[in-house]
């Protein structure tokens, strides 16, 4: 058996009502496909006037990891690391006009540090007075995939007990629409926003959500490499593909969902679950898989808006595999087990 590493709690802020799980008996359900983040209010976490200097994806970078923090009741992780895939598209933005309309002079250099992707890792150390490893990975769909792969990495090698990890991103609407002029951006999905933290660590807790089995990605692999790996993943947990309850994917009814298909002779028995109709769709958005699957299997259940199809069983086994195939060619596994 491999060594046990705890997910001691895990938040969101969505397009649902953040900084809670009310999404899994009561979810919003959206018809546009722009939606922005439901924000708590940012006063229990930040002062006001230090609020008016950050963007929202830093303010609710700190929420989401101040609220794993208290949750998991740790103060100061050894690690903070990070995946997004635009950074803060606002200060850009901000940064970008100011440049545009004073030539290049008075320029604010707050919008030009806040709009650099290492930001909101470096803002999360100042605030919680961590200062550890401290690494940003920005690799679009597969950002929080790489940042989750490297706390499982050091936390199995010993280098680290403790490793609060998280994925942010926002759209703006400037931004949206020109992704949606250079057709970046399909008509049918929910183009969203989402703010993640979990927060990990290798100590015994009798307070976790599930523990973190493997993480494994591969660069264009074939059907057989992915086989490989999930049994490889669950001989290293002990469990069987019957142990396998459900598979969380990044399904979202368009052509790439037969990307998918090699979980029929894989888990022929797993119910499927998608995330991108409740949660919406950005580069962050496969951390909100991860999330959800934390609680379902914290809970025991999986609720209806997960799931794929009315007729899949709703409980979760031993084990959900959360698989996210970025742009039809990257191929990322993680096993989550339950306590």
């Amino acid at each position: 058996m491999m060594k046990r590493i705890n997910i001691l709690s895990a938040e969101q802020i969505s397009i649902q009502k953040p900084l809670c799980e009310d999404w899994m008996d009561a979810p919003l359900s959206f018809t546009e496909n722009y939606v922005r983040c439901t924000d708590p209010d940012f006063r229990q976490f930040i002062f006001a006037g230090e609020a008016r200097r950050m963007g929202r994806l830093l303010k609710r970078a700190l929420a989401t990891s101040l609220t794993a923090l208290a949750k998991g009741g740790m103060e100061h992780p050894d690690a903070i690391i990070t995946g997004t895939g635009f950074g803060s598209v606002e200060n850009t933005e901000l940064f970008l006009d100011a440049m545009v309309r004073e030539g290049e002079s008075l320029l604010k250099p707050t919008q030009f540090m806040q709009s650099t992707h290492n930001t909101t890792s470096s803002l999360i150390s100042i605030h919680t007075g961590s200062h550890g490893y401290n690494s940003t990975y920005s690799q679009k769909h597969l950002s929080f995939d790489c940042a989750l792969h490297d706390a499982w990495l050091q936390l199995r090698l010993g280098r680290i007990h403790s490793a609060l990890v998280g994925a942010h991103d926002e759209m703006t609407p400037v931004f949206h629409t020109f992704m949606r002029k250079a057709r970046f951006l399909p008509d049918f999905d929910i183009c969203s926003e989402a703010a993640v933290s979990l927060l990990l660590s290798d100590e015994a807790s009798d307070k976790s959500l599930c523990t973190l089995g493997g993480v494994w990605m591969k660069s264009r692999p074939s059907s057989d490499e992915i086989l490989a790996a999930l049994r490889r993943m669950l001989e290293e947990n002990g469990l069987d593909t019957e142990d396998v309850g459900a598979v969380m994917t990044g399904m979202d009814g368009s052509e790439a969902d037969a990307d998918y298909a090699f979980l029929d002779q894989a888990l022929p028995g797993a119910a499927k679950l998608r995330y991108r109709p409740l949660f919406g769709d950005c580069f962050s958005a496969p951390a909100l898989g991860v999330y959800a699957a934390c609680h379902c299997l914290s809970r025991g259940k999986i609720p209806a808006a997960l799931m794929f199809s009315a007729g899949d069983r709703n409980t979760c086994g031993k084990a959900i595999l959360v698989v996210n195939i970025a742009q039809r060619r990257h191929c990322s596994l993680t096993l989550l087990c339950g306590n």
